[in-house]
């Protein structure tokens, strides 16, 4: 995927790139939220999981990341100088790949944050389920293929499965 994308392009042009990028590779978007203060995100349709994986994971083997049968992708966009809450969840796992920009990330197995990790392109991450984490907006857009493990079959996560340890916009 090719981004033209610096520091200063507009948050709407941003979007519509990753837009434009995702229908190229026949990934169907089946939400897109560009209203979060970080940045935003697009949700994948969930029968591509397994395209997604290939296509953004290809070092994984889909039967090992798969905890229930529930995969669920999608992309991530922080803007620069911009995060995501202090977070973590009680019904799913992460997995992210760095697909444009560098980058921050910190993670703790406690509240306390850990150490800035400056990840670039092609750098991937595992979070597991209850690991404190947060993305961080560097000097650029960061961009970041993303699939949710889910952990309890029953019971999907979802976007009210984060528990805020700190948020810069108050949530």
């Amino acid at each position: 995927m090719n981004f033209n994308i610096s520091n200063t392009t507009e948050k709407k042009v941003v979007f519509e790139q990753i837009a434009a990028e995702l229908k190229k590779e026949n990934f169907t978007i089946i939400k897109q939220d560009d209203t979060r203060p970080w940045g935003g995100f697009f949700v994948i349709d969930e029968n591509q999981a397994v395209e997604f994986a290939a296509k953004f994971f290809p070092h994984l083997d889909l039967e090992n990341i798969k905890i229930t049968n529930k995969l669920s992708p999608k992309f991530l966009v922080v803007a620069p100088n911009k995060r995501l809450s202090w977070q973590y969840h009680f019904r799913r796992a992460e997995i992210w790949k760095v697909i444009a920009g560098i980058v921050g990330v910190k993670t703790s197995p406690t509240d306390e944050e850990g150490e800035i990790q400056e990840l670039a392109p092609g750098a991937f991450i595992q979070l597991e389920k209850g690991e404190r984490h947060r993305l961080i907006g560097l000097d650029s857009w960061g961009i970041v293929a993303e699939i949710w493990q889910h952990t309890d079959s029953e019971n999907p996560s979802d976007e009210d499965d984060i528990v805020r340890l700190q948020d810069d916009f108050g949530r």
